[in-house]
């Protein structure tokens, strides 16, 4: 191949990987396979290699330098990165607003409306483009200094050396985040567990130091990626949501997620929607970014101090938050066990006022050293119960109790105890009044009989008063025994009861969870209701029959000791004798077409609550968990499915809707 032919050929090699680039990094739609990529980038490589004159700054190749650098230079902003002011609340949200219409007016606020980006958890950096090229990139550093990382950037294939168009600006500054993927960084931790290393905190730190990397081979390592949030320089652009669409038209990745909103109205129902939606993402966020849209009304907003007054951050509630623990209490649940309980200090955690944190058992405080008085990190996620993270032990001042479990039960002062080889001290008495209300509490909840309108003080009352011994009496109360009741009105009376008898029928799965049997959970109920199909057959069951799933001899046992308990049995007989009626869990297999296959379901279903949905893979011979791995065939995703979603994609499980679920199974 001669020189002109070589030059040809590496000009046609740079615009078809540039073209890969775009549609697989800003378009997420992938032409070609990886392998077919790599082949053409090294087929560029060798041109290059035999023709060196032909090499550009541009090239594809020049992503990845050789030499490993000394230091980092400084490099000057023309324009100030600035930082953002933050809001945690409507309210905040409310008053920035009103400071906004003080300021230009509110007629100039509500035609501007506001543009929506999800925050990204990483690293602030600027692109400075010359005529359609990459010329350096930079840190944010203090706003006005930074440190230019160009070499280290050009490693990140979502970063276009050169502009698909420069639209007419012969120079061109980017301003973006650049990011580690959810993917790439469970992925480096699990290099780091093998490896025997320390495990990474979060992915914006692995992001930073991999940007301030000498070595540019170590950043290219890593797999970042790169999100565009503003246009820097001069432009003629009316809208900010303008600058996203400019931006991804010249080759930059811009986020599918944004959003304009007319109104605050919109702003917060797109917060209320991420707040819950963001697990599902494939990055970490940490809020929004809202944006007054106009760009005028933008510039004449103007700056107050380091903050653009018509830019604000919206922060998602931390799920991790400090407090002191002023004492350790002991609660009992159903089954007799004794938990403790931290009481603290309120906290803010996850969107909520924290005061009580589980410490799960004695051993676990003994493992965590806390004590009364320690200051300590609390961790809550969503709906999770809060628990004590980690003692702060740098904080104390000498003055913090250990804690120790007491002997007797601290409701009935019954005797505790604890089984060779467990954790978990209980009381043993079955008539403890604390013990038999938290059974009933969990017997009516949500995923058992789920009878509305039995509060724990109504069930307090009902113990109280002599009314129930157990939940079977719940289903022989009549109107005139509570009517009476003090704060007991005719109708709130009739109510109770009408919820209750509304509730008399219930499915296989949901009785033997409402039974409160030691480590049975709804999802394990579920798999011995498909397993036995019946209560007659659940209840006749041996031992052996018992041991499937991978159930071990702590739940067999734990079947086996309910069962054979006679008061067991006679509760079960109490509740059919006053009219409770145990279903079937599904009727007879249709057929085996899903066989061998098995499934999880995640998230809000349109046409079928989940429950109704595990029942019908049943019913077609498949197999439902409760948790993904690489055994599972399938995951049936509906509205806001959560963590597993992204643990699907990770062990290449098969993602199925609810409308490609349905034609499965039709």
């Amino acid at each position: 191949m001669d020189k002109i032919e070589a030059k040809k050929r590496i000009e046609v090699l740079r615009r078809e990987i540039e073209e890969n680039r775009y549609l697989y990094h800003v378009l997420d739609k992938p032409r070609v396979s990886d392998a077919i990529d790599d082949s053409l980038k090294r087929e560029l490589s060798k041109l290059e290699e035999d023709h060196p004159e032909f090499i550009t700054a541009d090239s594809p190749t020049q992503r990845v330098g050789g030499k490993a650098l000394d230091k980092f230079k400084k490099v000057s902003h023309e324009v100030a990165m600035l930082s953002l002011n933050d809001a945690f609340s409507k309210e905040d949200l409310e008053k920035w607003q009103d400071r906004l219409i003080k300021i230009v007016g509110q007629s100039k606020v509500e035609s501007s409306g506001y543009f929506c980006e999800l925050k990204m958890d990483g690293l602030a950096v600027a692109l400075v483009y010359e005529s359609g090229t990459l010329v350096h990139g930079s840190t944010r550093g203090d706003g006005k200094v930074g440190e230019d990382v160009s070499q280290n950037l050009k490693t990140i294939e979502s970063i276009p050396l050169r502009l698909r168009s420069n639209n007419n600006l012969e120079r061109l500054e980017i301003r973006g985040e650049v990011y580690l993927p959810t993917k790439e960084f469970l992925k480096l931790n699990e290099l780091q567990e093998k490896s025997g290393g320390q495990m990474y905190a979060n992915p914006r730190n692995i992001a930073a130091g991999s940007i301030r990397q000498l070595d540019s081979k170590v950043t290219a390592s890593r797999n970042l990626k790169f999100i565009m949030y503003a246009i820097a320089s001069e432009n003629n652009l009316k809208h900010h949501s303008d600058e996203h669409e400019l931006a991804k038209k010249i080759g930059f990745y811009v986020g599918e997620y944004n959003k304009f909103c007319k109104n605050l109205n919109d702003v917060i129902e797109y917060l209320k929607h991420w707040e819950k939606a963001r697990t599902r993402l494939p990055f970490w966020t940490d809020g929004v970014v809202i944006t007054v849209n106009n760009k005028n009304v933008l510039k004449q907003l103007g700056v107050v101090g380091k903050a653009p007054r018509g830019q604000i951050a919206y922060k998602f509630a931390a799920e991790e938050a400090t407090s002191v623990v002023k004492d350790i209490v002991v609660q009992v649940g159903r089954t007799g066990k004794l938990t403790p309980v931290a009481q603290l200090e309120p906290t803010l955690v996850a969107g909520s006022t924290v005061s009580r944190a589980t410490l799960h058992n004695a051993d676990e405080i003994k493992r965590k050293d806390i004590r009364i008085g320690d200051t300590v990190v609390i961790h809550k996620a969503g709906d999770v119960i809060p628990e004590v993270k980690e003692v702060i032990k740098r904080m104390r001042t000498g003055s913090e109790k250990r804690f120790a479990m007491p002997e007797s039960c601290p409701i009935c002062s019954g005797k505790v105890v604890k089984k060779e080889g467990q954790v978990d001290w209980y009381c043993r008495d079955q008539n403890c009044i604390t013990r038999k209300r938290r059974q009933i509490e969990h017997f009516v909840s949500k995923g058992a009989f789920e009878i509305d309108g039995l509060g724990p003080k109504i069930i307090g009352r009902l113990i109280e008063e002599g009314l129930v011994k157990d939940a079977a009496d719940l289903f022989d109360l009549k109107i005139e025994d509570i009517e009476p009741l003090e704060r007991f009105a005719e109708k709130s009376a009739e109510n109770v009861i009408v919820s209750i008898k509304a509730k008399r029928e219930i499915s296989l799965d949901r009785f033997i969870y409402a039974l409160g049997i030691r480590h049975i959970g709804s999802q394990m109920a579920i798999d011995f209701a498909k397993k036995f199909g019946s209560i007659e057959n659940f209840l006749q069951a041996g031992g052996g029959e018992f041991r499937m799933y991978g159930v071990g001899n702590e739940v067999t046992n734990s079947l086996v000791d309910y069962l054979s308990d006679k008061r067991n049995l006679d509760f079960i007989s109490k509740l059919e004798k006053f009219g409770v009626k145990i279903k079937n869990y599904h009727s007879p297999i249709l057929q085996n077409k899903l066989k061998g296959q098995s499934f999880v379901v995640t998230g809000k279903l349109e046409t079928m609550t989940r429950e109704e949905a595990h029942k019908k893979i049943v019913q077609y011979g498949g197999d439902v968990s409760s948790s993904i791995s690489s055994k599972i065939d399938f995951v049936v995703v509906g509205d806001e499915p959560g963590s597993k979603l992204e643990k699907a994609k990770k062990y290449g499980v098969k993602v199925l809707g609810e409308k490609e679920f349905t034609s499965l199974i039709s």
